[in-house]
């Protein structure tokens, strides 16, 4: 029989098939997505562009266009691509190609992320698409700023955000192990929040 778990290093042994909310640690999560280049890398500067860095800005952009929402929703937002910490980040097209055994995996490493963490299993309609909202506004100034997109194709593909949404924002490539160290803090402080 395949083998279907990692050893992650933390030491836990995460079963990819199966996997538990006491198996999932935040800095395995904030390690692997620092890790896991989004564009497959094909953006501009001397450092990959990092899921874990995407997560900041979209949650960034989550709390400036929902500035009321729960923070639990902005844990939510920060933690919505973690189960990429070892999956890695597929394009949209290599998804579709993969089909619904992808989203299945996904699903279920989601749904152990969150319990982990004190949120719903699924999250709630509303919540995903303003998540997803925010994601679109992410990947439009990702698009424009680093992956060589011009603003008239980033705006067919991923809608042009409101002009207020992304005002002083820009993004500024790190070292991995910077971005790690601000993904786990960002977490940690709004666990603290919530408590």
């Amino acid at each position: 029989m395949a083998r279907a778990w990692q050893r992650m290093l933390s030491g836990r042994r995460l079963d990819l098939l199966d996997p538990t909310p006491m198996d999932i640690e935040i800095e395995d999560i904030a390690h692997g997505l620092a890790f896991v280049a989004r564009w497959n890398g094909q953006t501009l500067g001397d450092y990959a562009y990092s899921v874990a860095e995407h997560s900041l800005l979209v949650e960034a952009l989550f709390s400036r266009m929902y500035p009321k929402a729960p923070v639990k929703w902005k844990l939510a937002a920060l933690l919505h691509d973690a189960p990429e910490y070892v999956i890695g980040d597929m394009i949209s097209p290599v998804k579709a190609a993969v089909g619904p055994d992808y989203g299945d995996l996904d699903d279920r490493l989601m749904a152990a992320i969150h319990i982990r963490f004190g949120l719903p299993a699924s999250l709630p309609k509303t919540i995903k698409s303003q998540i997803k909202r925010a994601d679109k506004v992410s990947a439009y100034m990702e698009a424009t700023q680093i992956a060589g997109f011009s603003e008239k194709e980033a705006a067919k593909f991923f809608g042009k955000p409101k002009p207020e949404a992304i005002e002083g924002m820009s993004i500024t490539l790190r070292p991995p192990v910077e971005v790690r160290n601000e993904f786990t803090a960002r977490h940690n402080a709004l666990l603290k929040e919530l408590k």
